[in-house]
């Protein structure tokens, strides 16, 4: 890490983007992305739109929605675009964006990538944390899969994919983070759910990385300098990489390319699993 150590997440451009040859992967096929106002989920709206998809982008935050439109428009991407401002935790609001997504067309896919942390030890971790955490991050995919599953069925071929973002953090645990690791854990169950009721055709998998420059970890990073009484880079340098063989934090677009491809017909065997990009930092140790 250089002295001049900067925390700002990466500009993503056009050449960032994975793009490939699918049958479904054109207009008449809608994409659902939760989260899409920023950070991963930004990019991925970014990166389904290039590849031509409809996509239909839902978040709480409409400035960042409005902002995701911008990039789609200043890439000049073939993909429609169409944003939603939608709370996850309201039920009433899930079932307007899911509908919104399915009279854009066939709905085929749902990444569901809305997240949050907080950071605190089990003993004193604020229950309304809790909650509000578990409700966007577990709750909200179960039930925005409960209710896109049954348009994706209605498909001509019935063949699309609900994505779900997990986490290292969903295949271990480390301290300060009990809601996430509770909600990462569980989404590993839903993916595998979602497989096993979608007869081959309807697939469901995860998204595992580990330290991305978003928004929201930069917020991480501070708030763990703060838990742990260290610096900015030191959580950075020390506490996030330490343990990883590949010495860099991953960028939302390397995420967003895992959604593509994990939702294209190149991907037709990933199913009930986990797409699992962390520089070895899980299954490697020095």
């Amino acid at each position: 890490m250089s002295d001049d150590f900067d925390l700002t997440a990466p500009e993503l451009t056009p050449e960032d983007l994975l793009v490939l040859d699918d049958l479904h992967f054109d207009a008449d096929s809608v994409a659902l992305v939760t989260g899409a106002a920023s950070g991963i989920g930004q990019a991925t709206a970014v990166a389904l739109a290039a590849n031509g998809l409809t996509v239909v982008g839902a978040d709480i935050d409409g400035d960042g929605l409005a902002d995701t439109a911008a990039t789609i428009d200043d890439f000049d991407l073939p993909g429609p675009y169409h944003p939603v401002e939608t709370d996850l935790t309201d039920d009433s609001d899930v079932d307007a964006v899911v509908a919104a997504a399915a009279d854009e067309g066939d709905l085929r896919y749902v990444a569901n990538i809305a997240g949050m942390q907080h950071i605190a030890p089990i003993a004193a971790f604020p229950m309304d944390k809790y909650d509000l955490l578990t409700d966007i991050m577990l709750r909200a995919p179960f039930y925005t899969a409960k209710k896109a599953i049954p348009h994706i069925q209605a498909t001509a071929d019935g063949v699309g994919a609900i994505a779900n973002m997990s986490s290292i953090h969903g295949q271990y645990a480390t301290q300060a983070k009990p809601a996430y690791i509770t909600a990462k854990h569980g989404i590993t169950g839903l993916t595998r759910a979602i497989a096993a009721e979608g007869e081959g055709t309807l697939r469901g998998f995860s998204v595992s990385v580990g330290y991305v420059l978003t928004p929201l970890m930069v917020d991480q990073i501070q708030d763990t300098a703060a838990e742990r009484g260290i610096s900015e880079q030191a959580v950075v340098e020390d506490v996030m990489l330490g343990q990883a063989r590949t010495k860099a934090m991953m960028t939302p677009a390397e995420v967003a390319n895992l959604f593509v491809f994990g939702f294209s017909s190149h991907a037709g065997h990933l199913n009930g699993a986990d797409l699992l990009f962390d520089g070895g930092y899980t299954h490697t140790y020095a």
